[in-house]
C-alpha cells in the first residue's frame, strides 16, 4: 500500500498521492488537488512495466486523468527523481507548524468528524477511510451535512439511507483486507453534521438519527442571532438525547479564504453546563481556520467539567491530519485526555454514543 501520510516511497502513485495529501493538508482548492488523486487512479491499475513505457516515449497525456503537470510527477518518479512538485509541497506543508500536541495525538484512536463528497468534501468516503487507516486511525466517523444545508448539498433521508448501505460495504471490504486480526479492525462509523434549526430541533428524522452511531450538532445560519436566542437554540439541541458533540459551537472564522468571522454570542456557562449534564462532547475544533472554540471558553468547558472531542472536520483526506492543531489546544488547557471522548476504544465510544438508546 502506498501511504499517503508518511513521507514518499519512491513509486509514481505514491508521489501523486503524496502531493494531492499536502496540498489538502494546506487547504488548497479541490480542483487542483484532484487532478493528482485522478493521475494517481489512471496508473494505480496499469503494470509497472506500461508505466514506465509510457513515460520513455510520452505517452502518459493520453490516459484519461493524466495531465502534463501530472505526466512530469510520473516521469521523475519512475526515473527515480523526487518530483519537484512534491519537493515543494513537502517545503510548503510537510510538517504541521504546532507547538505541542505530540502526545495527545498519539492517544487519538479517532476522529469524529468528517466530510465526504456525498456533500461538501471533495472526495469518494473510501479514499477518506483508506487514509484514516494510513494515519492510524483505529475508526473514522463519517458526518456529511444534513437536508437543511443545501449549499453543502445536504443528505436526505433517502441519500443518508444510500449512504449508510455503502458505509456497510466499506466495513466489509476493509474487513476481509484486515484479516481474522481483531487488533487490525478499523471501523467508518455511521454519523451525520446535523443542523441545529432555529427552534432548536436537529435536521434529521428520528428514525435516521436513530440508525447513526455518531451525531455531531452543529449551528450553520443566523450565527449573528441575539445572545438569549442562540442560548436557547444551543440549550434545546443539547437536551435532545440523540446529540452527543456540539460542533464548533461559536461558529467564528479567524483566518483563510472564507475570510473572517466573529464567534456567535451565547451565554457560555449554561450551554456547557448542559453539555456536562447531558454527557455531550463539547467540540474541540482542528480546523486552522476555526481554532474553535476560543480557548477562554475552552477552559471554562474545562473547568464546569465536559467531555471533548477532538475533530478534524476534514473535508478532504489531508486535512485528516488537522488533528494536531486541536491536540496543541487542548495539551495548552491543561484537558486530561481521558475526558476527550476520541482518546477511547471503539467499544466505549460506542456505548457513551448511543447513550442507553442502543
Amino acid at each position: 500500500m502506498t501511504t499517503a501520510g508518511d513521507p514518499y516511497d519512491g513509486s509514481p502513485v505514491a508521489a501523486l498521492r503524496r502531493i494531492a495529501f499536502l496540498l489538502e493538508r494546506g487547504r488548497a482548492d479541490t480542483y487542483k488537488v484532484q487532478a493528482y488523486r485522478k493521475a494517481a487512479a489512471a496508473i494505480l491499475p496499469l503494470p509497472a512495466d506500461e508505466v514506465a513505457r509510457r513515460a520513455a516515449d510520452g505517452t502518459l497525456t493520453e490516459l484519461a486523468g493524466v495531465g502534463n503537470s501530472t505526466a512530469r510527477v510520473i516521469s521523475d518518479a519512475v526515473a527515480g527523481r523526487v518530483p519537484e512538485r512534491l519537493a515543494e509541497a513537502e517545503e510548503q506543508y510537510g510538517a504541521l507548524p504546532a507547538a505541542g500536541g505530540e502526545l495527545l495525538r498519539g492517544a487519538l484512536r479517532g476522529d469524529l468528524h468528517s466530510h465526504s463528497d456525498w456533500s461538501d468534501g471533495g472526495s469518494p468516503i473510501e479514499e477518506m477511510a483508506m487514509t484514516a487507516i494510513e494515519l492510524g486511525h483505529d475508526y473514522l466517523v463519517l458526518t456529511d451535512h444534513s437536508p437543511r444545508l443545501t449549499i453543502a448539498r445536504g443528505l436526505s433521508v433517502e441519500r443518508l439511507t444510500r449512504q449508510l448501505d455503502v458505509v456497510e460495504a466499506v466495513n466489509n471490504h476493509l474487513s476481509v483486507l484486515a484479516g481474522p486480526e481483531p487488533s487490525n479492525q478499523f471501523r467508518l462509523l455511521k454519523g451525520i453534521e446535523v443542523d441545529i434549526l432555529e427552534d432548536g430541533g436537529l435536521d434529521q428524522t428520528e428514525e435516521m438519527l436513530g440508525r447513526l452511531e455518531v451525531r455531531v450538532a452543529s449551528v450553520h445560519s443566523k450565527l449573528r442571532a441575539e445572545r438569549a436566542v442562540m442560548t436557547k437554540r444551543m440549550l434545546t439541541a443539547i437536551r435532545n438525547p440523540w446529540m452527543n458533540v456540539l460542533g464548533h459551537c461559536t461558529g467564528r472564522l479567524v483566518t483563510g479564504n472564507r475570510g473572517k468571522r466573529p464567534p456567535s454570542q451565547f451565554d457560555a456557562r449554561a450551554v456547557f453546563e448542559a453539555c456536562a449534564e447531558h454527557d455531550v462532547a463539547v467540540e474541540i475544533n482542528s480546523r486552522p481556520e476555526r481554532r474553535d472554540p476560543p480557548m477562554e471558553l475552552l477552559e471554562l468547558a474545562r473547568d464546569i467539567g465536559c467531555l471533548f472531542s477532538i475533530d478534524s472536520d476534514a473535508h478532504a483526506p489531508g486535512q485528516l491530519d488537522f488533528l494536531l492543531y486541536g491536540c496543541e489546544r487542548a495539551e495548552a488547557a491543561g484537558i486530561e485526555p481521558d475526558r476527550i471522548v476520541n482518546t477511547w476504544p471503539v467499544d466505549r465510544l460506542l456505548a457513551w454514543a448511543a447513550g442507553g438508546r442502543g
